[in-house]
């Protein structure tokens, strides 16, 4: 990344859209090159959400039907918990960090003297955090269905479609907290105050099937409270409720909406 002065240089005149394409492909590759060298962000997206999937899985009593559950087994219910909370550390915990910590340090605003535009870096990361999170979820599936017998979805398309909302709804919440984050501690500091309720509302600690009506009520307002629901749903051959799906969409929109306008490159 070229290393011109962020105070005196003159911005490029716009870059022709070929040359456009051709810088965005080569910020992709090398932002690419940096995520796959932090083991930490692999981990915390690819490996956690399946190893504590693996554990639960582990212990008997989570591998019986309940019928508290509708004959189902708990260990059932915590395969879509382990996709919500692969999406949850990625848009809350580790995207954030990347980003507030490019635009601490100053390399967004270099960037704007090159015919590299800060999109182009933006776009990267979402692509790549996106991504993982995408393997991460499957891994989880296809863990749950070989180690512990978990069907797979009855309604796929369902399924897939809560999933991607989840998803997106997960890095607008990140696109909004770096938005809002003028450090790298604050934006740890907030994704924390963030990822505990959300983990709570996704049914980590206890399945939204399983919690009461009333706070099921509420929960089902908050983007993976409605997520989880929608892929339970999907999960049992119903085509997830539109006022789940709904909530997921209005979050995303929303969310997104306010963090492109509050965002800074500085």
């Amino acid at each position: 990344m070229p290393a011109t002065s962020t105070t005196s240089a003159p911005a490029h005149p716009p870059a022709p859209p070929k040359t456009r394409a051709a810088a965005s492909r080569a910020v992709l590759k090398t932002e690419a090159r940096l995520f796959l060298r932090d083991p930490g962000s692999l981990f915390w997206i690819l490996v956690f959400p399946t190893l504590l999937l693996t554990i639960l899985g582990l212990i008997p009593s989570f591998r019986e039907a309940n019928p508290s559950l509708g004959g189902r087994r708990t260990i059932d219910l915590y395969v879509p918990v382990a996709l919500l909370l692969a999406a949850i550390t990625t848009g809350i915990q580790v995207m954030p960090a990347v980003l507030t910590g490019y635009r601490e340090r100053g390399i967004l605003r270099r960037m704007s003297t090159t015919p590299v535009r800060p999109v182009a870096l933006l776009g990267a990361q979402i692509a790549l955090h996106g991504g993982a999170t995408v393997v991460s979820m499957a891994l989880a599936l296809t863990v749950g269905r070989l180690a512990f017998g978990v069907a797979l979805p009855g309604q796929l398309a369902g399924y897939v479609l809560a999933a991607v909302l989840t998803l997106c709804s997960a890095l607008a919440l990140g696109c909004l907290l770096c938005a809002l984050s003028p450090t790298t501690k604050a934006a740890s500091v907030a994704g924390s105050a963030v990822f505990f309720p959300m983990m709570f509302a996704a049914g980590v600690w206890a399945p939204v099937q399983s919690m009461s009506d009333t706070l099921q009520q509420i929960v089902q307002l908050l983007p993976f409270g409605a997520a989880s629901q929608a892929l339970a749903q999907a999960s049992s051959g119903h085509w997830p409720t539109w006022s789940h799906l709904a909530v997921l969409a209005v979050w995303t929109l929303v969310v997104g909406t306010v963090a492109r306008h509050r965002f800074r490159w500085e």
